[in-house]
Formats: structure tokens, sequence, C-alpha cells
């Protein structure tokens, strides 16, 4: 019974064998196929039995799983891309608002007036240099007011950025190019444009109309010049004093000296003028010396260098016949008196030139002022007086450089005809003046 117990038991055996091997295999199958599902105890399991069923040694079996930070580096180069665009559009529309604004693009048309006054600048005096960095000479420059330039524009509503208009002044040197005044400016003006449109030779410039008088002195003509907005006369007698005029018949000041503002008077050419708004003062002046300067022709020329005399002689004799004569016909017999007088040695005795020190004084000369010693008091001096007495217009140039060939000496107003009388005689001139009441 035991020898059958023992072949019964070992047939068992063997068929369980059979039956845990068949089992393996199912499992190893499994795994081939997925192993997701499968505990970690079962993967080593499974390891250990392929090796095993290899008869040799293997390497631990890891299954294929997603990585994390893959999934995680995708999402954020996603939202790089993200960020970039919006950035980018952000940058784009700034630009095109910046470019909106620059070149006045898509601006409803209108037109605003602007003011700068001459306040808002500021004088600079500076070295010029030639190529080799030698200094050769100095030269003023104004500055405006950048701060308030852009807050006008932008209040006239011809700007939009303050910021961006006062950067491109900054790299243009716009606060050199622009000058005081009125300007008439359009909303289609660019930022150039409206640089270029804000200094007095411009056409937006709003200009104004004045007539100068024959005779009119230098003050007399800025007072009219400030009153009628062209600069303040504080202004223009400064720039009389300190400014340089390019002409060969004005004086100019060494480096920063100033000099007597009288050096323009008689050169202040009376006419109708065409002046822009607030202007700067000098420039005003230069008007004037410009037109003196455009009458004094070759034969001018000539005729004062057959003279003998100066052209500044010839500007003060015609200004004593300017304030003197009555009409046209009287000027070059007064222009003989002077000249008669001047060879003989003897006081011109024009009353007109006392008067030159007392503008604000009206009519005659007073006694006290006729016994004056100043230089101007032809009663008392010699000679001509130190400048002209006013500024004379070109008839009474033309009598001073072409006076008439006469003996007189002396002469008087008629009250009765409003012209006046000449005399070669002291006695029959006394005379004559007797029978007038100049009161």
């Amino acid at each position: 019974m035991s020898k059958e117990s023992d072949a019964i038991d070992q047939v068992f055996k063997i068929h369980e064998d059979a039956k845990k091997e068949r089992t393996q295999s199912q499992k190893l199958d499994q795994i081939r196929v997925g192993t997701s599902h499968l505990t970690r105890e079962e993967m080593v399991w499974a390891d250990e039995a392929e090796a095993e069923a290899q008869d040799g040694p293997t390497e631990p079996y890891h299954p294929i799983q997603h990585r994390e930070d893959t999934r995680s580096g995708c999402l954020g180069g996603v939202l790089y891309a993200v960020f970039i665009l919006c950035v980018s559009i952000i940058l784009a529309c700034l630009g095109w608002m910046a470019a909106s604004d620059m070149l006045a693009l898509n601006k409803e048309s209108f037109t605003a007036t602007v003011v700068l006054p001459d306040s808002i600048f500021e004088t600079e005096v500076v070295e010029t240099t030639d190529e080799d960095g030698n200094v050769t000479g100095r030269k003023t420059i104004r500055h405006a007011d950048i701060d308030y330039l852009s807050n006008t524009l932008k209040q006239a509503g011809l700007i939009e950025y303050r910021w961006l208009f006062e950067f491109y002044c900054r790299m243009a040197h716009a606060d050199e190019k622009v000058r005081p005044g009125e300007y008439q400016l359009q909303s289609t003006f660019d930022y150039r444009a409206l640089i270029q449109n804000m200094r007095p030779n411009a056409g937006s410039a709003s200009t104004v109309n004045v007539t100068l008088i024959e005779g009119m002195t230098m003050r007399e003509i800025f007072v009219r010049l400030e009153r009628s907005g062209v600069a303040s006369f504080e202004d223009l007698m400064e720039a009389a004093e300190t400014a340089r005029f390019n002409y060969s018949f004005i004086e100019n000041a060494e480096d920063d000296e100033t000099i007597e503002a009288e050096r323009l008077e008689g050169f202040l050419f009376p006419e109708t003028y065409n002046f822009y708004a607030n202007m700067q003062a000098s420039s005003a002046i230069n008007k004037f010396l410009e037109q003196f300067n455009s009458k004094l022709t070759d034969e001018v020329l000539a005729q004062i260098q057959d003279s003998g005399r100066s052209l500044r002689d010839i500007v003060t004799i015609a200004s004593m016949i300017e304030k003197e004569a009555a009409d046209d016909d009287e000027r070059a017999d007064i222009a003989s008196v002077i000249y008669n007088r001047l060879r003989a040695d003897m006081q011109l005795g024009i009353d007109a030139s006392i008067l030159y020190v007392h503008q604000d004084h009206d009519g005659a000369p007073t006694a006290e002022m006729l016994k004056e010693k100043s230089p101007y008091n032809t009663r008392v001096y010699k000679g001509l007086p130190p400048t002209p007495i006013c500024n004379p217009g070109l008839m009474s140039i033309i009598a001073a450089l072409n006076p008439s060939q006469t003996d007189y000496y002396y002469y008087a107003l008629d009250t009765e005809t409003g012209r006046h009388r000449f005399f070669n005689d002291e006695n029959e001139f006394n005379a004559f003046v007797a029978t007038q009441d100049y009161e």
C-alpha cells in the first residue's frame, strides 16, 4: 500500500507542477499584453518569473508611463507664446497711437491760434568755432520753454502726447528754432510742420501792418511797434543797445558790452512794414535797417563820397531837414542854409535839435531849453549834433546830398503861409521874425 500511495503522490505532484507552469505562463502572457492593472508585487514576481523562464538574469521591468514634466513644459511654452503675443499687440497699439500723433494721422481738420510770448524764451551767448575748433566769435541763441510749448499745443488740441512731443523737440533742437509770435496752426500739421510754422517767416504767423512817418524818432517808433503788438518797448530798447547788426553804418558793441541805443537813430527807414505779431525785437529792427540799406544805391554812395562827409553826417543833416521843412520844395533850400553855416563856422541854431532831448515836450522849446549846455543845443554848440534827431525819409536824404546853391544863412516860418522865408542878411531876418507871433 505504501508503494501505491507513493506512486499516487508522485502522479499528483507532477500534475500540480504542470498546472503551476501553465498558471505562470498565463501570467507572463498577461504581463506582455498590459501591465497597468498589476500591483507592484505582481510586477516584481513577473520579472523573477520571466528571468527563471529564460534561465538568465534580467533587469526589473518598468512599464511605459507619461512624464509629468513633459506635460508641464508644453503648457509653459503655450503660456509664454500667449504672453509674447499680448505684449506685441500692446506695443503695436502704442506705436500706432504715437505714430498717429506724431504724423497727425486721422485728425479732424481745424485751425488753432497759438501764442508764444517773449517771456518764455531765454537768451544764451555761445562761442562759434571754425572747422579746426578755433573760437571765431560769439552768437546769441534763444531757447524756448519746451514744457510751456507742449502744454500750449496740447490745450489747443494740436498734439495728444506731451511727453512724445517734448522728446521730439529735444531730438530736433526745436527750442532753438521756434520764435515768439502768434501763429495760426493746422491740426493736420505733424510735429515737424508744427515746429517749422512757429517761426516769423512761416506762413502761419499772424501779421500786422505798421506805417512809420518821416521824422519819427527811434523811441516814437518803438512805442508804435509795442502798441501794434510787434514787440515790447523794453525789448526793442534792449536790442537797440545789445544786438549785433551786420551793416557797415551801424556800430556794434564788442563782446558783452552795451552801446548807446541812439546808434540806430536816423537809420530806421520810415515806410509801411508788415511785421509778425510778438516777433523778436532785433528782427523787427533789422527790417528797418535792411530797408535803409536798400536805398544806398551805387549812385547814392557815389554822392556821399563826393560830398566829403560820412554817411552818418548826411543822415544827421537829413534828419534836421526832415524836422524843419514844411514841404518838399523847401528841403533843398534848408539844406543850403545848413551847409552855408557849417562852412562859415556858425551855430546852426536849429531848435528842433534841442527838442530831441525833450521828446515829451509839446510846442516850441522854452527859453530854459535854449540855454541848456547839451551837445544837441545847436544855439550853443557849433557843428552837427551827436546823432540824427529823427529818422528822415528819402526826400530829405536826397536834399542833404543835393542842396540848393544859395547864399542863405537864415530862415523863419511865415505863420500866414505855413512855409519858410529865407534870408542872407541877419537884420532882414530879425525884422521879419519881429512881425511873427510864434506863440
